[in-house]
């Protein structure tokens, strides 16, 4: 697996007093990482702030952005991506062999989660117990935030193992996520008043005051594509006096994501914002009207 680490390239950069933000402390850390850690490999990108840095799982990466964090860095970290090989003239990605024990009134579930991510059922053995016992064949970059949705769908009783297998040709494009996000079209700070009128959109991810800018990620649509939301609208006030109180609106809790939750959330046009106060999730392209060029131009290419 491997991530794109580089140095936060975000408006908010440097608001945290003693974060380290420039490109060659970032370089300066990967290097010291590569001497104690012999399972990471840093390369180069087109970009002189980042840095390909692959390792064995997107837990080990995810560990490393975490030292990284409480050490005081500001980074940008890419979604996770499969190492791919050439083998014969074919682009391969590694495949990964799945074990699951899991009680069997999750054998739906189970296989539903793992049919959208290509996955191949290769034994599968009921024990007479009540728990069933399966092997499959899966992609790698399918395998990216399964294990956070496997144990929602088996309520924590489900447990997995997998380990590489071998390298097989590209499956093609995996929808692992449904739904899109809800995008921030300007900066300011969050309002309690927007949040109520846009909860029933979607899941939230920020709180009220939270400091947002054009381009980050406020929460998770309900439908299956983007939508720019204007969350630091303010209520109008008047002077006139309404004839009727003002109600309390009931905001729901926003949902808190961990590094690892963030990282399994993005998609390929977004990125994670890492500082030591707080993890946000963005577009690559912040400006709106940028963003809609390119998805368009992506149309037009399809």
């Amino acid at each position: 697996i491997s991530m794109t680490i580089g140095t936060n390239t975000s408006p908010l950069v440097g608001r945290v007093k003693g974060a380290k933000v420039t490109a060659r402390m970032v370089k300066d850390r990967l290097d010291k990482e590569l001497v104690g850690n012999v399972s990471l490999r840093v390369l180069p990108t087109d970009r002189p702030d980042a840095w390909e840095v692959q390792g064995r799982g997107e837990l080990a990466l995810a560990i490393l952005v975490e030292q990284m964090r409480r050490e005081s860095y500001e980074l940008t970290v890419g979604k996770p991506q499969v190492v791919t090989r050439e083998i014969d003239g074919k682009v391969c990605e590694p495949v990964e062999r799945l074990t699951i024990d899991a009680p069997e009134e999750h054998l739906g579930a189970i296989t539903q989660l793992l049919a959208t991510r290509k996955g191949r059922m290769e034994q599968m053995v009921n024990h007479g117990t009540g728990w069933i016992r399966m092997e499959w064949l899966v992609p790698a970059r399918g395998l990216i935030g399964f294990r956070t949705e496997f144990l929602t769908d088996t309520r924590g009783t489900g447990i997995l193992h997998h380990v590489f297998e071998k390298y097989e040709p590209w499956f093609g494009e995996l929808r692992t996520r449904n739904n899109g996000s809800l995008v921030a079209d300007r900066s300011g700070p969050v309002t309690a008043f927007a949040m109520t009128n846009l909860q029933e959109r979607g899941t939230l991810f920020v709180e009220p005051g939270t400091e947002v800018y054009e381009g980050m990620i406020v929460g998770e649509n309900s439908r299956s594509d983007d939508m720019d939301v204007n969350i630091t609208k303010e209520k109008k006030l008047t002077n006139m006096r309404s004839s009727t109180a003002d109600e309390t609106e009931k905001l729901i809790p926003p949902r808190k994501l961990s590094l690892e939750q963030a990282l399994e959330f993005c998609r390929e046009d977004e990125c994670v914002e890492v500082t030591p106060v707080a993890v946000r999730i963005r577009k690559v392209t912040l400006d709106q009207t940028q963003r809609a060029r390119e998805t368009a131009r992506r149309k037009h290419q399809n």
